[in-house]
């Protein structure tokens, strides 16, 4: 059978798949490579952990902070065609979502005109969140959006907090606003939260996968009116989520971040601190923990207590919950480093081949050998700055020379972890890395996309050899999958490197991830929050590297290219 034919096939197969994003057309494939330093892209910026008015829950604080928008502007180097400008994700209703295991590009489910309306289906899930002020309920929903949306369940958090301050701006919302025993507030509260419930629930009918209440709801009767409504929504399960902490240096960090919250911007911080403390206090007195009533009631819940150090889960059943409680059990706050790069030029990349298992040019093992040198100093650049954050914690008048230079040796030698890919380009960059200083692993996961029949050629010849495929793929990076044996697509990728994002998230330890452009994409885009338009036209040039460091406000991000001529790094 012809190409063509077999083309013609696959189209008809799939042609869902590649019906489901718009034309995007930003980047030309084959000039990437040799793009001009002066026109590297500035993908983001460090996040300040109080951005100018960005609305803060107050009443459903933050564990750490972290900026997140629903909604993305797209950046003026990423350009959208003039006709695709408007996204509609929203499924087709003959479409019947899976029962159970449901993975987006993944899983394609035989849809019938007859199915059970009353069976409960693991299409929609909402989960609500409980818990006291400041126990880092909305520092929890953010990473959960964040993993999610990279997972392609598309998934928005409703805030209740920033709902109020809407409404009831002109009602006095001093920490008397949050009195238990005053009725009248008590009764406007609920409505608030039932007025965003059903903006969730109209949400989750348009097209929506996963819907965040994010709200104290530290009372049984609040989660009775939020279940009683749900109950009516046959397609939608229900996930509780309550963050508990018990640490009271974090509490206190946390109780300082709210004076910056729009609730007491410009007001006095002695004042306003004395205020939240009496809100908490308030909070506590009708404070109900999850407990004996959602086990009677077979609900299913999930406690965690100091950002998973303890994990309590009871009756969970579905993907996407078991997805939930297992990304939530597996992250950490600990200061660490994550680099991640190309790697270092390769024979196919002079002559602008795809795929293979091409080893390195010279000018790549150049690179690879300025790679060691360059992650070594920043390395110890890190290690210092520990060790001084340390010292400054010592009482006034006790710092110790002597112990400030074993502080420092003891961050300088912390396990550090090198993962690279098994093709030969990538393990070939990290030759140059000592074994005894470093952990050194090649992981298949890591692998750049297979290219099906397309392996070993130029984009150029594909374009004439086949030039339909060319077009789709242009037409719909994320979702197109390349034909023949073996063949992945974006989702494929995003889907085999997700046990990568689990491992990396668990890890206390710095690391350097050597990998390809499609799998640099993919994971850049999980830890800058990139939306799915903007993830597969990301251009990441070989020879640069960026640094991540996790805080509890988002992601810092540093840049460096790598100058041959120098043979040195240069952020930009």
């Amino acid at each position: 059978m012809s190409f063509a034919a077999d083309n013609e096939n696959m189209n008809k197969l799939h042609g869902e798949r590649r019906k489901t994003l718009p034309v995007v057309k930003v980047e030309q494939d084959l000039d990437e490579e040799h793009l001009p330093k002066r026109v590297l892209p500035i993908l983001a910026a460090p996040y300040s952990p109080i951005p100018e008015g960005d609305e803060l829950n107050i009443d459903e604080p933050i564990f750490p902070l972290e900026p997140a928008t629903e909604s993305t502007v797209v950046p003026s180097w990423l350009q959208l065609a003039p006709e695709d400008n408007v996204i509609n994700y929203t499924p087709s209703t003959r479409v019947r979502h899976s029962v159970g295991l449901d993975v987006p590009g993944a899983v394609h489910t035989i849809t019938t005109p007859k199915f059970r309306t009353d069976r409960q289906l693991d299409s929609k899930l909402v989960v609500i969140m409980v818990g006291l002020p400041a126990r880092g309920k909305s520092y929890l929903v953010k990473k959960l959006r964040r993993y999610l949306n990279w997972l392609q369940y598309e998934t928005k958090v409703f805030n209740v907090g920033n709902m109020r301050r809407v409404v009831e701006n002109s009602q006095d919302q001093s920490a008397s606003f949050f009195d238990p025993n005053n009725q009248d507030m008590k009764r406007i509260r609920d409505e608030i939260a039932l007025s965003v419930l059903e903006q969730l629930i109209g949400w989750l009918k348009e097209g929506g996968r996963v819907a965040i209440h994010d709200a104290t709801n530290s009372t049984l009767a609040r989660r009775k009116l939020l279940i009683d409504r749900l109950e009516r929504e046959p397609e939608i399960r229900v996930l509780l989520i309550e963050s508990v902490c018990t640490d009271q240096a974090m509490l206190e960090r946390n109780f300082c971040l709210k004076l910056s919250g729009p609730d007491y911007k410009n007001k006095d911080p002695v004042k306003a601190l004395a205020d939240f403390r009496s809100r908490v206090a308030n909070y506590e007195k009708a404070y109900q923990p999850i407990g004996d009533w959602e086990e009677e009631n077979d609900i299913q819940f999930c406690k965690l207590i100091n950002v998973g150090k303890k994990v309590i889960a009871y009756n969970i059943s579905g993907y996407l919950s078991g997805q939930c409680i297992f990304y939530l059990m597996n992250f950490n706050l600990n200061e660490r480093q994550i680099f991640v790069t190309r790697h270092g030029e390769s024979e196919d990349n002079i002559t602008g081949r795809i795929g293979g298992d091409a080893p390195l040019s010279d000018k790549g093992k150049k690179f690879a050998k300025a790679l060691a040198k360059f992650v070594q100093s920043q390395r110890i650049k890190f290690a210092c700055e520990l060790a001084s954050k340390e010292s400054e914690l010592e009482p006034e008048g006790q710092q110790d020379f002597a112990k400030a230079l074993q502080t420092t040796a003891k961050f300088c030698n912390s396990p550090f972890t090198i993962w690279t890919s098994m093709l030969q380009r990538s393990m070939q960059t990290a030759e140059y890395f000592d074994p005894d200083d470093y952990d050194i692993k090649h992981i298949r996961f890591l692998n750049e996309i297979n290219s099906g029949i397309c392996e070993g050629m130029t984009y150029q010849e594909i374009q004439q050899t086949h030039p339909s495929e060319y077009r789709s793929r242009q037409a719909n990076k994320l979702f197109y999958r390349y034909p023949g044996m073996g063949g992945e697509s974006y989702i494929d990728v995003i889907h085999r490197l997700q046990p990568m994002i689990v491992e990396l998230e668990r890890m206390t330890q710095s690391c350097l991830i050597i990998t390809h452009r499609v799998v640099m994409r993919i994971l850049l885009g999980y830890l800058l929050d990139w939306t799915r338009e903007e993830m597969p036209h990301m251009m990441v040039p070989i020879h640069t590297v960026y640094e991540l460091r996790p805080k509890p406000y988002g992601t810092e991000l540093k840049k460096w290219q790598y100058i041959e001529e120098t043979d040195s790094f240069i952020e930009f």
